[in-house]
C-alpha cells in the first residue's frame, strides 16, 4: 500500500481530515493501537481546525499529505521554512498503519522539500520523556541541539496527567 500513496500540499478542504488524522495519531483510545501515542502523557485533543487554518496560513507553512488510491489522508507532516532551517511538526501516521515506513517515508519528502527551499536544515522539537520517539528521530539523523522549548499551556491541546512540567527537546538534521 505504501508504495502507491501519493504526496500532495494540504488545502483548506483537508483541514477536517486532517484535524481526525493528528488528533488520532496522537491522543485518545485510536492513538494507543500505534507507537506514537500521547495518551499517557495527555489528555484531551492534539488539535482542533482552526489551529490548524492558523498553522496552514501561516508564512511559509504547507502541510504535506499522504494520500491513498482512495484519497484517504492516512499520513501527515506541517512544514515551515524559519530562516535557514525547515521546521517540521505534528508528523502524523494513521495508527493502524504506524511501523510500517510511512513516518520515515514523510521525513524524507520534508528533506526534499527543505532542499527545493534551499534550507540547510530541519529542526523538530520532541517531548523530553518520549525516549522511543526520540530514537527514531536519532536514528533518521537528527541530533539533540542542548536547547529546550516550554510545552504549551494552552489546554485545548492537551491536558498534562502528570504534575512535572514537559519540556520539548529541540533536535536538527543537517541537510
Amino acid at each position: 500500500m505504501l508504495s502507491t500513496l501519493r504526496y500532495s500540499p494540504a488545502t483548506n478542504a483537508d483541514i477536517p481530515a486532517l484535524t481526525r488524522l493528528v488528533n488520532c495519531a496522537y491522543r485518545g483510545e485510536a492513538s494507543e493501537q500505534g507507537w506514537t501515542t500521547e495518551a499517557h502523557l495527555l489528555a484531551g485533543q492534539r488539535t482542533d481546525e482552526d489551529d490548524l487554518r492558523d498553522h496552514l496560513q501561516a508564512p511559509g507553512a504547507t502541510f504535506l499529505l499522504a494520500r491513498t488510491a482512495t484519497q484517504e489522508v492516512i499520513g501527515s507532516v506541517f512544514l515551515q521554512q524559519q530562516g535557514p532551517d525547515l521546521y517540521l511538526g505534528m508528523l502524523s501516521v494513521e495508527p493502524t498503519l504506524q511501523a510500517q515506513g510511512l513516518g520515515r517515508q514523510l521525513v524524507t519528502a520534508a528533506e526534499a522539500h527543505a532542499r527545493q527551499l534551499g534550507c540547510t536544515g530541519i529542526r523538530i522539537t520532541v517531548i523530553s520523556v518520549r525516549h522511543e520517539l526520540l530514537a527514531w528521530y536519532e536514528r533518521l539523523g537528527f541530533r539533540r541541539t542542548g536547547a529546550t522549548v516550554d510545552f504549551p499551556t494552552d489546554t485545548r491541546f492537551g491536558i498534562p496527567r502528570q504534575t512535572e512540567p514537559l519540556v520539548l527537546l529541540v533536535l536538527r538534521k543537517e541537510l
